[in-house]
């Protein structure tokens, strides 16, 4: 697993396509967002990605998906956890993420690495769907 820049947005453009066929982002809305300040590209070279957003003290998780051919097989586990290990590097105390209602495996993936539910977006999704809205407190008193 590495950390990517510009350079690998049609990279991750082809596994986000393949991982979210309904709702893909193109190589230039990778390159736009690896160009900004506090974002952070993770590609697992076997066919994940994790996009992380810093500002101040608080993270986003902007995406993570695997090939679904290789779904269940740690690869999000593995990139989820490199992600909040590097926000908590970065400085962030807090890190939020967005879920389909819907995506129970998601969902229980966020849960084992204890994300909770905050809030919920109506409608978030293109398919109409509400995002749950989770968070993890990153703070040294909260991981000992």
């Amino acid at each position: 697993m590495q950390s990517v820049g510009p350079a690998y947005a049609a990279v991750l453009a082809a596994i986000h396509a393949a991982a979210f066929p309904n709702e893909p982002w193109g190589a230039a809305a990778f390159q736009t967002q690896l160009e900004m300040h506090g974002v952070v590209g993770l590609l697992d070279q076997r066919g994940g990605l994790l996009m992380l957003r810093v500002t101040a003290d608080e993270a986003d998780i902007l995406t993570i998906g695997v090939l679904p051919n290789l779904r269940r097989r740690g690869l999000g586990q593995g990139l989820l956890q490199k992600g909040i290990a590097k926000a908590r590097e970065i400085g962030a105390a807090s890190i939020f993420l967005e879920v389909d209602q819907g995506n129970r495996a998601a969902q229980a993936l966020y849960a084992a690495a204890g994300f909770t539910e905050v809030g919920r977006r109506k409608r978030y999704y293109a398919n109409g769907a509400d995002a749950l809205v989770l968070r993890l407190d990153l703070s040294p008193a909260a991981s000992a």
